[in-house]
């Protein structure tokens, strides 16, 4: 049953338009199965326990196979990105589709499988509580080589998130990374996506831009920091999604998952 965050409704919004190049398939990358099942299933019953019916899930390639899967299983509702222009872009495609009743919206990515309800609560109610602008989910890692690190202040306020790409020497020596999973404002995130330019070599509208902003504009942005890593683990190749597999299997037989 979803937490009723009462005024605070928080609405979920789930990017799953990519293709997944790196998985050698033609297959939509939400599409690939694990323990028989899409993945991208698993992250939609994880935000409807959260949101109910306030789950807005961002399909792209093969969209329409993406929407009737999922639609055989819950009752959410689609958004469009025609063209793959980027994170940032990808939300949004989703902004017209957020209820007006939800003060705020969780982000999510329809590759992590393993995130849990009980996580996605806490990052909520931590934001909630410290009335946050913008909430960041992180893990730490021994070895966060790949991932964007986490910038924050001696308050533990966030900054901004340095990409393995632009990082000094120096920043890549931090272990906290971005898990890609936010809570944010709504009046704020449908601000900031404004503000947000493809001005990098992709040339695409970048999500975590709006952490940038936000610090910019003295607004309230934090971190929340999960214990269990292997949670936030994103799938992109066939050797992620045999890794996520085997723990998922663990899980079960742990009477972790259902």
């Amino acid at each position: 049953m979803e937490k009723n965050f009462g005024r605070h409704s928080a609405a979920v919004v789930i990017l799953a338009a990519g293709l997944g190049k790196r998985m050698k398939s033609d297959k939509a990358k939400v599409l690939h199965e694990i323990l028989g099942r899409p993945m991208i299933l698993y992250v939609v019953g994880t935000a409807a326990a959260v949101a109910g019916k306030d789950v807005i899930a961002v399909i792209g390639n093969q969209a329409e196979k993406v929407r009737e899967i999922v639609s055989g299983h819950y009752d959410v509702s689609f958004a469009l990105q025609e063209k793959q222009r980027g994170t940032g872009h990808a939300v949004m495609c989703a902004l017209p589709n957020i209820p007006e009743h939800a003060g705020h919206v969780l982000i999510l990515c329809g590759d992590v499988p393993l995130i849990t309800t009980d996580t996605l609560m806490r990052l909520t109610e931590d934001h909630l509580a410290k009335n946050r602008d913008i909430s960041l989910l992180a893990v730490k890692r021994d070895d966060p080589s790949g991932y964007g690190r986490i910038l924050t202040d001696e308050s533990m306020n966030l900054t901004g998130i340095a990409e393995e790409a632009d990082a000094t020497s120096e920043q890549k020596k931090i272990k906290m990374i971005n898990a890609g999973i936010y809570c944010v404002k709504k009046d704020f995130l449908t601000d900031a996506l404004q503000k947000i330019r493809p001005e990098n070599a992709q040339g695409e509208f970048y999500l975590t831009d709006i952490i940038g902003i936000a610090h910019k504009e003295g607004k309230n942005a934090g971190v929340m920091i999960s214990e269990d890593a292997d949670e936030v683990i994103g799938i992109n190749t066939p050797a992620e999604l045999a890794k996520v597999e085997k723990i998922m299997l663990i899980k079960k037989e742990q009477g972790k998952m259902s």
